[in-house]
Order: C-alpha cells, then sequence, then structure tokens
C-alpha cells in the first residue's frame, strides 16, 4: 500500500539520527537531530530532518521552542497534532529533568548555590516570577513557593505573604528570587526597597532573608553581595 509517510529508516545511513545517537551517544546529536527523533517520521516530500530543520527556523532556535504550544506548532506544514504532542512531551520532560531536584537535600551555601537551584527554571520566564525558598537551620531547603507573578511591587510583594509560608514550614530562613525577563539582572530601585521592607520584617519575627537574588538570563546578581542587606 503506498504511503505519504517517510520512516527515519528510509533515510540515507548518514542522515540517520537514531543511528548517530546508538553509536556516538545524544551529546554527539545536534538539536536538529534531536527533534528528528522526537518527530519521529517525515511527511511526503520532507524526511524527519527537513522538519526538525523547521521547527527550529520557526522558532529562532530553542529558546522560543522552549514555551511552544500545540497551536504554534502546527503552524509549521508537516507538523500535525500527533507531531507537536510528541515534541511537547519531549520538551515538558527536559523541563521537568533539568529543574528535578531533591529539594531537602539541596543546601544553600552561598548565592551560586541559590542561582543555580532556579536559574533553569526562572532565566526563560515571560513575566516575573517571585519565588522564596525556606531553609532549615543547616541551610537546606524544605520548601519553594511561588509568592506572586508579576512586575516587582512593594505593595504586592507583601511580607505578611512570604513570612506566612515560613511560619507554616518552620522555616529558620528564606532565601527570595526574582526574575527580569529582559536577561539583564541589574537590580531595580524597587527591588532594593522591597528587599530592605523584608529584612526589616524578618528581624521582627526571627526568621531571616539570607538574600534576595535577581535572576537573568544565565547570570544573576545577590543584593546580598551588593550590600543591600
Amino acid at each position: 500500500m503506498k504511503t505519504d509517510t517517510i520512516l527515519i529508516r528510509d533515510v540515507p545511513k548518514d542522515e540517520r539520527p537514531r543511528e548517530r545517537l546508538i553509536q556516538s551517544g545524544p551529546r554527539a546529536l545536534s538539536n536538529q537531530e534531536l527533534i528528528a527523533i522526537l518527530i519521529g517520521s517525515g511527511t511526503k516530500g520532507n524526511s524527519a530532518l527537513s522538519l526538525a530543520t523547521r521547527v527550529l527556523k520557526h522558532f529562532e532556535g530553542l529558546s522560543l521552542l522552549r514555551d511552544a504550544t500545540i497551536t504554534e506548532l502546527k503552524m509549521i506544514n508537516g507538523i500535525g497534532t500527533a507531531k507537536a504532542v510528541q515534541l511537547l512531551a519531549g520538551i515538558e520532560l527536559g523541563k521537568r529533568i533539568q529543574s528535578y531536584k531533591l529539594s531537602d537535600q539541596y543546601t544553600i551555601r552561598s548565592p551560586e548555590d541559590g542561582a543555580n537551584f532556579l536559574m533553569e527554571d526562572m532565566r526563560g520566564l515571560k513575566q516575573e516570577h517571585f519565588v522564596c525558598l525556606y531553609l532549615d537551620t543547616k541551610n537546606r531547603i524544605i520548601h519553594r513557593q511561588t509568592i506572586f507573578i508579576g512586575s516587582l511591587n512593594s505593595s504586592i510583594v507583601h511580607p505578611r505573604e512570604v513570612y506566612k509560608e515560613a511560619i507554616k514550614r518552620s522555616a529558620a530562613s528564606i532565601i527570595c528570587a526574582h526574575n527580569h525577563p529582559s536577561g539583564d539582572p541589574s537590580p531595580s530601585n524597587e527591588d532594593i526597597h522591597v528587599t530592605r521592607r523584608l529584612v526589616e520584617s524578618g528581624k521582627m519575627i526571627g526568621i531571616e532573608l539570607l538574600d534576595h537574588l535577581v535572576i537573568g538570563d544565565h547570570k544573576y546578581i545577590s543584593l546580598k553581595e551588593k550590600g543591600y542587606l
């Protein structure tokens, strides 16, 4: 029976990403080849590698692909619902593996430790997220919570919401963090004002704010290191 589907096994050997992965490992594959494996098969006149190229071109690389939707993927010629679902499943699994950490065993010893814990989750967010890490007496993370989403503002980031969870979790200390969607972690005056307000509130109830991290794109700034705590 005639079919319009082109399987990877029908592609010349030197263009077979699955075989290359088996022989050389996943690190040896390009982004295009990895996406082709997720796509699985091409369509009439288009191999899986060709479709993978279209996907990367449509999203201008991996950065925007990270937040792709099924509707956006289906706008690409050759990508239907099934292929879009396969791609999204692969992307989501990658996100979860990257962000998975044993929080109760993760100890914060430095601002870099806190930034490393949060960086992959927060650096690509399109809105500002204000997140708190609640620590025990040994500086191990016992809980993480997003307090609010939106532009940082002292009237919104109320100490009550931050420390309510700390009391509930019997936290000994807190590290706060928020991202700058621009990728530039330089703190604003509002960032500094919010930090100082949280520090004073923490002193009143005996729960120390250890740091406030501003997360950019693969870079961060510690307001403690800058002398604002």
